[in-house]
């Protein structure tokens, strides 16, 4: 007979065990921890060390137990308790709405109105399917969709996986004596980029797409390779079910919420047709803003009752139906790498591609970053390579499969001298950016005037890449300044450019001198600064000339402005060159001066910030009060009412300050969705999350 631990051993192990499961629940998925790390792992290693000396007590969905295991010799199979049905597709708005219709009258022949009907909108996440057999709340079996019938046995693997409950939350009781509960495994986007390229640097073939990079890993015999690969879950609904009944997938989406499972925050239900193409097209304009990929929106008729009664055709149930999106990634040829020069000096390569349909969009030319990124990736002229496309932003390669090289291949090196210009390039030690050190570069030039113009600084309309080139080459213009003397009888001339078209660039032009001084700041395209630190050093500075007149210890004062911002600012405003195109701005009628706040936040003019230092340098040496005096935040993710603006003008209203790098300075850190590197830096360091509430809180404290 096994000698049991003490009873106070064992009581405190299940305490531990309630304690882990329920922070892990915070963690993973509400993504609102209540503890730092540090004390997470605590907690942790006290019920290791427990569970280490009564051996006997160690139970299989104890959250010690996540670790892989040996490896295996092959899966076994695993008979669904009920059937994992596939979907049928819509691709046009079109069928989405005739899908609808069929719905009405089916669910009509059941004895419902259509003004009863409801519906769920989820997202189809491109992943794996899975199916977890949980028995009085712990799981038992998880296994893959298989072919809807019978899938592989993974459990092993699944438990390796952080958001996978090992048994569901105590809260939650009493559990059903079986339910199988249905989710996706995937790979997050940044995961599956950094795992090709760790890949490539071993020598392995890569991954083409996330969803096989997703598959390939749970599929493996090994559990121990599972558990170093970063895999996630949602979870979006049940199969076969005994002791517990629903009336609708909303009340299983909540009880799985309950329950410890991930459901994903965005799901939501409609009454409408028009309501259900409406959220499809949200989620069409969202997927770009994912760190997963998802190639649809499942839409779902609510009422379980009219589900049963509507039943399926084949394996496709009649009561749902997935709203395919055009596919994010695919494969092309790299033909070759060219390289271009920044308004910095920055070389910059990019790739002609094979032209390819991706995202609904023909691809043919891709960014690639900077050299070191090509090389970590292993890029070459040649190559086939998988290619991602995110909304409207330029494609980029994420991965070369190297499985398919021929030897035909050409490695990538950066040019030794401008290709604008001919001048030997140079690298900063310690930067990964090779430069044009020649200030009269055409290449920097255009590019210069091409930010000059683009729409988040002076937003000149009509202005475009080729424009701006034509006019430099026929010597119209040297600089930004020149564009405020151009006159509609010399566009006039130019070739495909009318009288009308000539005078509608010259409004444009003069138009743009009324845009707010701290978009001037960001249009003369100093290094480093953005358009929110433009915002912060007018706000602080008032004027363009205040600015810069201030030495590199008062810029850096400015809350959110670090010392290389600052640096980079004043060695901008040290340039004869710099001074020179102020001057002629100015002097053609470019606003130059703006309101300011100070440290404080409140509203000043910049003859105020004058008395107030005697200068016009700014409040250098005000203190900030308000509920967030002395207090600095950093902002990531999107916020559901507010803008990374409007936030930053709270915060600083109250005292604060924002910056844009988690260390540990950091008082609070303000979580928004699809928050990134920042959220998990936060957890690393164990700084206090604020979502936008507990912001408004904060403000309102």
């Amino acid at each position: 007979m096994v000698e049991r631990g003490s009873a106070s051993d064992a009581e405190r192990i299940e305490e531990l065990r309630a304690l882990v499961r329920h922070h892990e629940y915070r963690y993973y998925v509400l993504d609102s921890p209540e503890i730092s790390d540090s004390e997470y792992d605590s907690i942790f290693r006290e019920l290791q060390d427990l569970e280490a000396v009564h051996p006997e007590l160690v139970t299989p969905d104890s959250p010690t137990q996540r670790v892989g295991g040996e490896p295996l010799a092959g899966f076994a199979q695993v008979r669904h308790g009920e059937l994992m049905l596939s979907l049928a597709n819509a691709k046009t708005e079109d069928e989405l709405r005739a899908w609808h219709q069929r719905v009405v009258r089916l669910a009509g022949e059941a004895g419902a109105g259509s003004e009863s009907l409801r519906f769920v909108l989820e997202p189809k996440i491109d992943g794996l399917a899975v199916s977890l057999r949980y028995e009085d709340g712990r799981l038992a079996v998880g296994a893959t969709r298989g072919n809807g019938e019978i899938g592989e046995d993974v459990t092993g693997n699944l438990r390796t996986i952080s958001t996978v409950p090992l048994a569901m939350l105590a809260a939650a009781q009493p559990h059903p004596p079986v339910v199988e509960v249905r989710g996706e495994v995937y790979l997050p986007l940044a995961a599956f980029a950094e795992l090709n390229e760790q890949r490539v640097a071993a020598g392995e073939s890569t991954f083409a797409n996330p969803r096989n990079a997703a598959a390939g890993s749970l599929r493996q015999l090994d559990p121990r390779v599972t558990a170093s690969r970063p895999l996630a879950t949602w979870f979006y609904g049940v199969g076969e079910v005994e002791g517990r009944d629903f009336a609708s997938h909303a009340e299983v989406l909540e009880w799985l919420r309950e329950s410890g499972f991930r459901v994903n925050p965005h799901v939501r239900g409609v009454a409408t047709v028009d309501e259900i193409v409406a959220g499809c097209r949200e989620w069409q304009e969202r997927r770009d803003k994912l760190d997963y990929d998802i190639d649809g929106v499942v839409v779902k008729l609510d009422d379980r009752r009219l589900q049963a009664a509507l039943g399926a055709v084949g394996r496709d149930p009649r009561w749902a139906v997935a709203y395919k999106f055009a596919p994010s990634t695919a494969q092309t040829r790299l033909l070759r790498i060219h390289v271009n020069v920044g308004r910095t000096g920055v070389l910059n390569p990019w790739a002609e591609l094979e032209p390819v349909e991706v995202g609904g969009v023909t691809v043919e030319r891709a960014t690639l970053h900077n050299e070191n990124d090509i090389r970590r990736k292993d890029l070459r002229e040649g190559d086939l390579v998988i290619l991602q496309r995110a909304g409207d932003v330029i494609p980029q390669v994420v991965a070369p499969l190297t499985d398919l090289r021929t030897g035909a291949e050409k490695p990538f090196s950066m040019p030794a001298e401008c290709p604008a210009c001919g001048t030997p390039v140079v690298r900063t030690p310690g930067e990964v950016a090779v430069r044009c050190p020649n200030p009269e570069c055409p290449g920097k030039l255009s590019e210069a005037i091409k930010h000059f113009v683009s729409k988040g600084a002076m937003d000149i309309d009509g202005v475009g890449d080729k424009l701006v080139d034509r006019l430099l080459n026929l010597g119209l213009i040297r600089d930004a300044a020149d564009l405020y003397r151009l006159k509609t009888g010399q566009l006039a001339g130019l070739e495909r450019l009318g009288e009308k078209s000539a005078a509608n660039i010259v409004r444009a032009v003069e138009s743009s001198k009324n845009r707010p001084p701290a978009r001037v700041l960001f249009a003369l395209g100093i290094p480093h600064v953005g358009g929110e630190n433009a915002e912060l050093l007018l706000r602080r500075f008032g004027s363009i000339e205040a600015l810069g007149k201030a030495s590199v210890d008062e810029i850096a004062e400015t809350p959110g402005i670090g010392p290389v911002i600052a640096e980079s600012v004043h060695q901008y405003f040290r340039d004869p060159r710099s001074i020179d195109l102020i001057s002629r701005l100015e002097a053609a009628g470019v606003g130059m001066t703006a309101a300011t706040r100070g440290t404080s936040g409140s509203l000043r003019s910049e003859n105020d910030e004058a008395a107030a230092q005697g200068g016009g340098r700014g409040a250098t040496g005000a203190a900030a009060s308000g509920p967030l005096a002395g207090k600095t935040l950093v902002l990531t993710g999107t916020l559901s009412t507010l803008s990374r603006q409007e936030a930053t003008d709270l915060i600083v209203g109250a005292g604060g300050r924002v910056t844009g790098s988690v260390s540990s300075k950091t008082d609070y850190v303000v979580v928004g969705e699809e928050a990134g590197s920042k959220l998990v830096r936060a957890r690393e360091l164990g700084i206090p999350l604020l979502d936008e509430e507990g912001l408004r809180a904060v403000l309102s404290s």
